[in-house]
């Protein structure tokens, strides 16, 4: 039992059957065919509540006591687990609704629970208050599902085209509840239900609410009442009913009253028309292929009880408590039972057919026309059903076809009656009382039936028969039911024959009547005509005497005839200028019945000439009749208010076409009916103003003054002359508006009204003039400028036009813009009482104008104050935003806007209202100073707040917005305002992402539910209704997005409303992007949503017809996704990241995991099962690659057609022009503006042949707009599908870059990056892709590249694989996806063609990343690779890198000269970037491109010839680079890339050979830049400031950046040009001698920085190789003697320099230098400058020692004849501490020379330093192949040189650190490496040196001491010397100068100094060197060698 009472929290009595109704609504209405089978099965289960319709549910002591125990016991609650306390307020609330409603307690309590639920929906109600909404609510959601099912059944009177399956489960239905006694039910309920009596109950228990409380409740109850009357409505029209039930409806219809006005409500009126249905038997005329089976449904024809039955009943002479009804029923009965004696069928019900007569009189007798008239048209909802409309048209058709005799009795009887009337007013005596007035009666009943025709059904032309003399279209012959016969149906016939007999012979006393019948046929386009011709044929030719000629009176010539004739008796009688006939108006010469009848003819006139315009014209332009004239002049004259108001009213249909406009703005302006020029003498106005001021007010009636606003409105629209009333004063409009402006407007509010409503009758009219002047108004400059015009030779001022005046008006605080701010504030206030009153409709209308003229002023202020101020003119205007911001008079109050917003919460009831009001809000909220002070307005008070709130939220929910196409038509009023709403809320979204865009405090925030008095990001948001948070705009856009997003076709909206879904989107969009609304927006999305999970489910998006809307939904939601992906990967909120990849990324379908992430045996199984089941796992396509298809990259552009008239040319011209930015950003042309432009060039053509082609040059202004419009289409199209792809590309990248690696395995990841790489190429490969989107393509291409290259990178250095492996495929994507990735990429570089180069730099790029693929990573330098012989090496198996790098380069040679001529161009030209990228490309290419076709090309087609000239061009930009500002950097960064490049060359000796042909090296030589090295002070701080970003590099850098790759493709030349050795020296040695003071401030240059440091190593390097005597042997025969002595003074400069260097860095100066590296170090970056710096300290050395071997070896191969660059002295250098080298210093012996000390110095610091880095090297080794095993500080430690930010490692996951240590070991090795080869290298020079001068001081030197004996020898000696080349060389000075000193002293302290220092453990050390390292790297050993010679020069020196 307990189960059984739980409590159902959506309300048993509620949630059920609104969960019924949608589902009928889907299956019936939305035609949903899947919503069919849910039907069957909800109404299975409903059955028993359609049954006991209506039934609540009975109370029970078992239920009381388990709700009264809830509040200490609990109660379950149905879906929730375990039981919940309730409050015990809340149970006695439920015992209070439980005793109104008299509902089970539990019922009573699901509805509180209920309600308390929706609470949110309904601001400012308690939850009791909304149980009773939902009560009534579900009442009549089963009222409307029962009367839909009941019109979805198959009948006789219409059919819903719905599928026969659905229809036979309804029929069956709704006939089992027929037969179980639903009308007794339905009409007992309906007696029973009564608002004022449920009213009454819920006063009593409090349970109404405010006024719209009330006003919904009201609401419920009527309309649930309505239902089920049109239940039996809805039945009878599709089948008739039993006889018992006929029979209780006719029972109930006994007793109906009527409304207090005499006509019936709706839900009497729905019975009564059911009857009728019953009692029809017309339809069976229709002749409809299903007649028979109609006949045998039918109980008249085949029951004869049931006529006899209903017969009798309706012979009951008791009287009903109508007895118009039952006159009404009686007359059907008649009608049916005379339709009955007809058929065949009816032979057998004679003796009651029989009857028919007797009952038709006895119905005519109690009067039904009247009642039909007066209680049934006259009810408010006879005109909403057509069906009401189509059965009282066959009624009266019945009628008059089948009862002639009955009509002409009526005739016979009015013809007497009409005489008797006559001859009384002959005698004098008062008409007989008791007439009767039938034939009247029929007549005013035609002719008020057929005037309204609200669904445009024309019905009335069955009245009309085209007769012979018609000449019309043949469509019309016969109107019966669209069919057209030969000849008309007969009852066509009868019918038409009863209208023009019924004119024939007129009485006079039915004349009146015939006119208003004439003219309620006359309703519609074509009876019109027919009536105007009617007319026409009867008017007999004209003749002086009317009378005598016997024409009708009923035709327009005997009433123009009358009308002149009046006219003319006026203007005989009409007084002088005296006004006086105003006061007295007298009916001169006129009745008031002959007045009532022109009264009647103007209205039947208005009526024609309306609907037809051939009417209209044929009138105005006959001869005679002059009708305009007529009636001006009529209206000059003293005739009553009433007949004037006629007269203007016919003119205003008149006025409908433009050329009889035009005419009769003149006629009126010449007739003065509104004085617009004054009599010099007149003392007061004339015309209507006096009407107005004196008879209307007096009378309180202005009939007068609506038709003149009317005939204006109606005029402003046709035509609009601005030559108006020229030369009688300043031409123009302004009288016009003038008088109503002040005379009808402004007084409006104050005058008194008879009719209450008229009040806002009058006001509505003059403000749609007022709105149609400013609708057509476009600022003209001219509008600004002061124009004169000459009037009676003076000049005055010119009128402005009339839109100019409303809109200076409203942009002034003026009387007239006040006017409309209070009666905006009037309106709102009287809408909020919910109330009926007279004149609501109008006052709407007023306050929609209203609202509307502010709108239209705030999208045309902008132009307008533009034009303004560049006209300066002295006017002053306020904008209207900043105007609506003032003080209201009546609230003391700044709440205009305030009053604007507060429609919106009338939103349901006046859409149109709302949609003006959102529309002003939305062009308010655009300027960001007026924002503040709104939401201070909207929050200041609590109250409204709310309603505000409400009222957006309400216009966001409304269930009844539709987004219809473009071409929605207007037609189905319904449609119009589903529309309307749909703009209403399109228009909040655009406010809300407008003001979004602003500061905070926004209206946005306000609506959205944020923080607006704290800051925003401290907001929690919540579901509605949680912790008292209202429900916000957010909730409303979160809901309309939610609807259908858990179901398989997902959300409703996206297909239903796609422009709003896009909007909605953007929003939420908007809120995630910015910062201060991203968190609170991202979290409750999250946590209470699980909204983007839920949304992502369903892309790709795709609506039929709305593809642009498809996609924009796309891209908002996808990058919106982007947020939340980069956000939990930050937060680490693994679960939610991963629950979204899984989602996009998965190729497994959904179900395939579990929600936790994979584990290994989980993959393995997956694997297992796929390799057994291979079919039953089928793969999908991931999400986001089927998102990449829905967007198309082909784009059609459409063609300009075939132009005859225009020229092509112009035309794109003033195309351009009309061109503006949406606020999207697209670029569209303004189509009004366009065709403005167009129609006016149109006009301008003159001359007949312009008039006769007008026709075909409108047409083509229309094939160029619909080009137009299809070309704008196009571009929205592609901007849509770039922003999707931009999108697409944010999470795609997003994905790869800010997601945890690990979610993704790597060879997912890799496999993902293919399938998107191949697909993004396939896509813009294709013949017909659009190039807008190349760009954000390549883009995408790019960083795709970037991530495959680092992912495969990344997983070879983790070592993942085993060797195994290397076979298949490189890592773990293969190889031949590889290449074909790389020919994709190749191909779209080709296809881009010759523009696009921004666009190929992107592709540059991702070919760099590619090709980095196949480079090998550093490997580590182990000292242990020389093992291998040269043969194993040889024979080793190609590795995988290699392997690839050679199908890579096989590829690109297979593209040819076509990719080199594209790379190359884009190297030498076009977009800096794109220049860079190119030579990169080309640098990277060249590097592996063995076989040098690319460097073959390159030199052959002239691409290496510019480059090597562009370094000339580019000198000057890089020597502005030099200046201290910090200039742009591209020069230098392009200088960079070409100097890589060259360099690349020149490591091939070819290319080298190729750029000394192109002459490199002189055009390095002639550039300036590297002599304007920049100064520095003595600290080695640099002249200009470091940019303070740290960006820029100062001064002194940028120019290393210059030298510094100059000098290296120096030393590579030299290195690498072989043949031409001599001259690349030659030309470097120029170079450096051209730029030699730079080189020689380098070399002093005593500042140690890792900078200066690589200048010096460079630069020495280049030196070593180029300032030597050959070279300028060589130079010798080119150049002469003086040149030659120069050059070798340069190098004797050089040279001294160079070996100066050695003392500081190879003497005990060394260890200084080496103490300020570690010191500038230390202060800057890292370790690795350090290294760097030791690297480059040890170059130096090995450069400078390279030079004095060179120089040994030059000046010979023997050491006798060598020259000496050293002193034989062994005293420690430090004695030369601080003087420079080349500072001469004279006394002290060798001072010059430094002596062979130094070089010994070297050698041990360098053995020394040789051990400390082999150890060091060692250490790192054994690290490195342990490095899993390192301490994690250590590892930490390692990391950190490679991280920047400190913090950083921290972060970096365990896997990550070694693979970055792994790389620091690596560095660190390969370092230790280059050390160790640099030492060894210095100590086998240094030996070299040494054993060179030791062997010439030893054994070939001559001691100055003995001198005798070898003097002559010395002489030989001499003359044996080079002379020529040594003779200038400034170290012979040695033998000279320098060596007359050398003692044999010396020579004998030279030795022993050397003994000592060259000692055993020397010796030994050198030999170690030697074994560890010199003999892993060669056979040969030099050391030893050397050792063991200056061993024995040591010991045995002369022998």
């Amino acid at each position: 039992m307990a189960a059984q009472m739980a409590v159902n929290s959506a309300a048993s009595l509620w949630g059920p059957f609104k969960e019924l109704w949608d589902t009928v609504i889907n299956a019936i209405w939305g035609r949903q065919p899947e919503a069919v089978h849910l039907l069957d099965l909800i109404l299975k289960k409903h059955k028993p509540d359609f049954i006991s319709l209506f039934k609540n549910p009975p109370k029970s002591s078992e239920q009381k006591e388990k709700v009264r125990k809830a509040s200490t016991d609990g109660i379950s609650v149905q879906g929730h687990q375990g039981t919940r306390l309730l409050p015990e307020q809340l149970l006695s609330e439920a015992f209070i609704l439980s005793d109104l409603f008299n509902i089970g307690e539990l019922a009573a309590l699901e509805l509180l629970l209920a309600g308390e639920h929706q609470q949110p929906h309904f601001p400012g109600l308690t939850r009791g208050l909304v149980a009773v909404l939902l009560y009534w609510d579900g009442k009549r959601c089963i009222a409307n599902s029962l009367r839909s099912l009941i019109q979805s059944r198959r009948g006789k009177t219409f059919t819903l085209e719905l599928s026969t399956e659905l229809v036979s489960i309804t029929t069956r239905f709704t006939d089992d509840l027929m037969n179980q006694g639903l009308t007794r039910k339905i009409l007992t309920l309906v007696s029973e239900i009564s608002v004022t009596a449920e009213f009454e109950k819920l006063q009593k228990a409090r349970g109404l609410g405010n006024e719209k409380h009330r006003k919904q409740i009201s609401d419920l109850i009527k309309e649930s009442r309505q239902s089920l009357a049109e239940c039996l409505f809805s039945w009878t029209c599709q089948s008739p009913l039993s006889k018992d039930d006929t029979l209780s409806l006719i029972g109930y219809l006994e007793n109906v009253t009527a409304e207090a006005d005499g006509s019936l409500d709706g839900v009497n009126l729905a019975l009564v028309m059911a009857l009728l249905y019953c009692l029809d038997v017309s339809f069976l005329e229709q002749g409809t292929e299903d007649r028979e089976d109609l006949i045998q449904a039918l109980p008249l024809l085949t029951e004869k009880p049931y006529v006899a039955a209903i017969h009798n009943r309706l012979l009951d002479p008791r009287p009903w408590k109508l007895q118009g009804l039952q006159a009404v029923v009686r007359l059907t009965w008649a009608l049916a039972l005379r339709g009955l004696s007809q058929l065949p069928q009816g032979s057998a019900l004679v003796e009651f057919t029989e009857g028919d007569e007797a009952l038709a009189d006895a119905a005519i007798s109690q009067n039904a026309f009247l009642f039909l008239a007066e209680a049934m048209l006259g009810s408010e909802g006879f005109g909403q059903e057509e069906f009401y409309t189509r059965r009282i048209h066959s009624l009266l058709t019945d009628f008059l076809a089948l009862m002639p005799m009955k009509v002409k009795q009526l005739r016979n009887r009015a013809e007497e009656d009409a005489r008797l009337v006559h001859m009384s007013m002959q005698m004098g005596s008062e008409p007989p009382a008791a007439l009767r007035r039938d034939l009247e009666q029929l007549m005013t009943l035609i002719g008020a039936f057929y005037g309204k025709d609200p669904f445009n059904l024309e019905l009335a032309l069955e009245y009309w028969c085209p007769s012979e003399s018609v000449h019309h279209s043949s469509t019309i012959t016969g109107s019966y039911l669209g069919v057209t016969h030969q000849r008309p149906p007969h009852k066509q016939v009868v019918l038409s024959k009863f209208v023009r007999q019924m004119g024939d012979l007129l009485p006079s006393t039915l004349y009146i009547p015939y006119l208003s019948m004439l003219k309620g046929l006359a309703n519609g386009p074509q009876c019109a005509h027919y009536c105007f011709s009617l007319l026409k044929v009867n008017g007999a030719p004209h003749v002086e005497n009317i009378q005598a000629s016997g024409g009708s009176p009923v035709s327009w010539e005997h009433f123009f005839h009358s009308l002149m004739l009046y006219h003319e008796s006026l203007r005989r009688d009409m007084p002088s200028v005296d006004i006086s006939q105003y006061r007295h108006p007298s009916l001169r010469g006129i009745t008031q019945r002959e007045q009532d009848g022109l009264v009647s003819f103007l209205q039947l006139t208005t009526t024609i000439i309306k609907w037809s315009e051939n009417a209209r014209l044929a009138l105005c332009e006959h001869p005679q009749w002059t009708p305009v004239v007529v009636m001006l002049g009529l209206l000059q004259c003293s005739i009553p208010p009433v007949l004037k108001s006629e007269l203007l009213e016919s003119l205003s249909a008149f006025g409908k076409s433009p050329e009889i406009a035009s005419s009769l703005w003149q006629s009126l302006e010449y007739t003065q009916i509104l004085q617009t020029v004054r009599a010099p003498g007149q003392r007061q106005a004339a015309g209507i103003e006096v009407e107005l001021n004196e008879i209307e007010s007096r009378c309180e009636e202005y009939p007068l003054t609506r038709s003149f606003c009317h005939l204006i409105s109606t005029l402003v629209e046709s035509s609009f002359p601005t030559n108006l009333g020229a030369g009688l004063r300043p031409p123009g409009f302004e009288p016009y508006l003038q008088f109503l402006r002040d005379s009808v407007f402004l007084p409006f509010p104050t005058r008194a009204y008879r009719r209450a409503e008229e009040k806002w009758e009058v006001a509505e009219a003059v403000l749609d003039v007022f709105h149609k002047l400013l609708k057509d108004y476009e600022p003209q400059p001219s509008d600004f400028v002061e124009e004169m015009v000459e009037l009676q030779g003076e000049l005055v001022v010119a009128n402005k036009s009339p839109g100019y005046s409303v809109m200076f008006h409203l942009l002034n605080d003026s009387p007239m813009f006040s006017l409309c701010l209070s009666l905006l504030e009037e309106g709102v206030k009287q809408l909020d009482t919910y109330a009926p009153f007279p004149g609501k409709k109008h006052l709407e209308r007023a306050v929609q104008l209203c609202l509307s003229l502010l709108d239209l002023t705030l999208q045309k202020e902008t132009l307008f104050m533009d034009l303004l101020r560049e006209s300066q003119s002295s006017v002053i205007v306020t904008p209207l935003e900043q105007l609506l911001q003032g003080v209201s008079a009546q609230s003391k109050k700044a709440d205009h806007v305030v009053n604007i917003a507060r429609y919106l919460y009338h939103g349901t009831s006046n859409p149109e209202i709302a949609f003006e009001s959102a529309n002003i809000l939305r062009c308010i909220a655009r300027y960001p100073n007026i924002q503040a002070r709104l939401v201070g307005d909207f929050t200041h008070d609590q109250l409204v707040s709310e309603k505000l709130m409400a009222g957006f939220v309400e216009c966001l929910d409304n269930e009844d917005a539709e987004e219809l196409g473009q071409e929605g038509d207007d037609s189905d009023p319904e449609k119009r305002l589903a529309r309307i709403r749909h703009e209403t809320r399109v228009h909040i979204l655009n406010l809300l992402i407008t003001s979004l865009e602003l500061k905070h405090p926004n209206l946005a925030l306000y609506l959205l539910g944020y923080e607006v008095k704290k800051p925003v990001s401290t907001t929690n948001l919540q579901d509605p209704g949680v912790l008292g948070c209202p429900r916000s705009c957010l909730h409303a856009i979160l809901s309309l997005l939610e609807k259908g997003a858990h179901s398989r076709s997902g959300p409703v909206l996206m297909r239903e409303a796609p422009q709003l879904a896009e909007l909605c989107y953007q929003v939420l969009y908007q809120l995630c992007a910015c910062s201060d609304t991203s968190g609170p927006t991202m979290r409750y999305l999250r946590t209470s949503q699980d909204f983007l999970f839920s949304q992502l489910q369903h892309l790709p998006f795709s609506v039929q017809g709305h593809e642009i809307s498809a996609l924009n939904q796309m891209s908002w939601l996808m990058k919106t996704a982007a947020i939340e992906l980069r956000l939990t990967s930050l937060n680490r909120q693994r679960s939610h990241t991963q629950r979204l990849l899984h989602l996009l990324l998965d190729d497994q379908p959904h179900g395939a995991y579990t929600g936790e992430g994979e584990t290994g045996a989980e993959d393995e199984t997956r694997s297992v099962s796929g390799f057994l089941h291979f079919d039953t796992v089928s793969k999908v396509r991931r999400k986001i690659l089927s998102v990449l298809d829905s967007i198309d990259f082909s784009q059609e552009v459409p063609d300009l057609p075939q132009l005859d008239f225009f020229d092509r040319a112009q035309i794109e011209q003033v195309i351009s022009n009309c061109e503006h930015t949406t606020e999207h950003g697209q670029t569209v042309c303004n189509i009004k503006l366009f065709h403005r432009v167009l129609v006016a060039e149109v006009n301008a053509l003159q001359g007949m042949a312009a008039i006769g082609q007008r026709p075909l040059l409108l047409e083509e202004v229309n094939s160029i707009l619909q080009h137009v419009v299809e070309r704008n289409r196009m571009r929205q199209s592609l901007s849509a599908k770039r922003h999707t792809l931009q999108s697409w590309r944010n999470l795609v990248e997003t994905v790869l870059t800010a997601c945890p690696q690990d979610l993704i395995p790597t060879e997912d990841r890799q496999l993902i990056i293919r399938d998107l790489l191949l697909d993004l190429h396939d896509k813009v490969l294709s013949e017909d892709a659009a190039a807008d989107l190349m760009p954000v393509v390549a883009g995408a291409v790019f960083t795709l590249t970037a991530h495959l290259s680092q992912s495969v990178r990344t997983e070879q250095q983790q070592g993942v694989r085993t060797e195994g492996i290397t076979t298949s495929g490189f890592a773990s994507i293969t190889n031949s996806a590889l290449h074909l990735i790389l020919r994709k990429l190749l191909d779209f570089i080709l296809c881009t063609g010759g523009g696009f180069q921004r666009l190929r730099a992107h592709l540059y790029g991702a070919l760099l990343y590619y090709l980095q693929v196949a480079q090998k990573p550093d490997e580590p330098e182990t000292l242990e690779t020389a093992d291998k012989s040269m043969w194993e090496r040889l024979t080793a198996p190609e590795d995988a890198f290699t392997k690839l790098q050679r199908e890579n380069l096989a590829i690109i040679e297979s593209y040819g000269t076509a990719l080199m001529e594209v790379v190359c161009r884009d190297a030498c030209d076009g977009h800096e970037i794109g220049r860079m990228l190119a030579l990169a490309v080309l640098d990277r290419i060249v590097s592996i491109d063995k076989q040098c076709h690319w460097l073959l090309y390159m030199s052959n087609s002239g691409y290496l010839r510019v480059l090597v000239e562009s370094l000339r061009q580019e000198d000057l930009a890089l020597q502005s680079l030099l200046s201290p500002q910090p200039p742009l950097l591209k020069a230098l960064y392009i200088y960079e890339s070409k100097m890589a490049l060259l360099t690349r060359v020149a490591k091939n000796p070819q290319g080298a050979a190729e750029l000394l042909r192109c002459g490199l090296i002189v055009q390095l030589v002639e550039c300036e830049v590297y002599d304007m090295r920049p100064e520095t002070d003595s600290h080695g701080r640099v002249f200009g400031q470091r940019d303070p970003s740290g960006f820029i590099p100062n001064p002194l850098d940028r120019y290393r950046q210059i030298l510094l790759p100059a000098l290296r493709l120096c030393q590579v030349i030299l290195t690498s040009s072989t043949a031409q050795h001599q001259q690349a020296a030659a030309q470097v040695l120029q170079f450096l001698i051209v730029h030699s003071d730079t080189i020689h401030s380098i070399l002093r240059c005593q500042e140690v920085t890792a900078g200066s440091l690589q200048e010096l190593s460079l630069l020495t390097g280049i030196i070593s190789k180029a300032a030597l005597p050959g070279v300028v042997v060589d130079l010798g025969q080119d150049v002469n003697s003086g040149s030659l002595m120069e050059y070798n003074g340069h190098i004797s400069r050089f040279q001294r320099q160079c070996l100066s260097l050695l003392s500081r860095f190879a003497g005990s100066e060394r260890m200084r230098q080496m103490k300020l590296a570690e010191q500038t170090a230390t202060q800057g970056d890292s370790a690795d400058q350090r290294e760097v710096m030791e690297v480059s300290i040890q170059q130096i050395c090995a450069n400078v020692m390279e030079y004095c071997q060179s120089l040994l070896l030059q000046s010979s191969l023997e050491s006798q004849f060598s020259v000496c660059l050293f002193s034989p002295t062994m005293a420690e250098p430090a004695s030369q501490d601080g003087p420079r080298a080349d500072v001469q210093m004279t006394g002290v012996p060798h001072s010059r020379v430094s002596g062979m000390g130094l070089v010994v110095y070297l050698l041990k610091q360098t053995a020394t330093d040789f051990f400390r880095f082999y150890e060091s090297h060692r250490q790192s080794v054994s690290k490195m192949q342990g490095v899993e095993h390192l301490p994690p500080d250590e590892v930490k430690e390692l990391c950190q040189s490679l991280v920047s930010l400190s913090s950083g490692v921290d972060k970096i996951s365990s896997s990550q650190r070694y693979i970055l240590a792994k790389r620091r070991l690596v560095k660190i090795i390969n370092n230790r490496a280059k050390l160790l080869s640099l030492c060894s290298y210095i100590i086998e020079t240094c030996l070299f040196v040494l054993w060179r001068h030791l062997e010439y001081y030893m054994l070939h030197c001559t001691p100055a001491d003995t001198q005798d004996s070898l003097l002559s020898g010395r002489s030989s000696f001499r003359s044996r010397r080079p002379e020529d080349s040594f003779g200038v060389f400034p170290a012979t000075d040695v033998r000279s100068s320098g060596l007359s000193r050398v003692s044999q002293q010396d020579l004998d302290q030279l030795q022993n100094d050397m003994a000592c220092s060259f000692g055993e453990s020397l010796q030994k050390k050198l030999l170690d060197v030697e074994g560890l390292y010199c003999q892993v790297r060669s056979r040969y050993t030099f050391i030893q060698a050397l050792v063991r010679r200056i061993r024995g020069l040591l010991r045995n020196p002369k022998s």
